[in-house]
């Protein structure tokens, strides 16, 4: 029998993680964890999930889609609104768009501020 094992907590590295938090709660509307610093930073949704952000020293960003620095995980989001919609919402937020794109008309890759790699999904 497996484990019966619910995920909690999803923790990105990165150089600053309040700005982070910040991409991520405009992004999503997740509320900020109150408790929130310049170290470690969190987003509660809900139902329990946390997200949260933890300050590296010398932190390297992934190098998505070559695996010169791997991008170690990415963030599935589902969107109901038209994906060219959402993406261009979230670069006006900072995100970024690698030139190479597997399925553009199916999923968009983007990278957060500091380089994670995520997807958008159509819902």
């Amino acid at each position: 029998m497996p484990l019966q094992m619910k995920l909690s907590a999803i923790t990105l590295d990165c150089p600053d993680p309040l700005a982070l938090a910040a991409f991520y709660q405009q992004a999503t509307g997740l509320e900020r964890h109150p408790k929130s610093n310049a170290d470690f930073a969190g987003l509660n949704r809900e139902d329990g999930l946390f997200i949260g952000f933890q300050r590296v020293d010398d932190y390297r960003a992934p190098s998505w889609p070559d695996q010169t620095i791997p991008q170690q995980l990415h963030i599935c989001f589902k969107v109901e609104e038209d994906l060219d919609e959402a993406e261009a919402q979230l670069l006006e937020l900072g995100a970024g768009k690698p030139d190479h794109q597997p399925l553009e008309d199916k999923w968009r890759v983007l990278t957060d501020p500091a380089g994670h790699p995520f997807c958008l999904l159509r819902g």
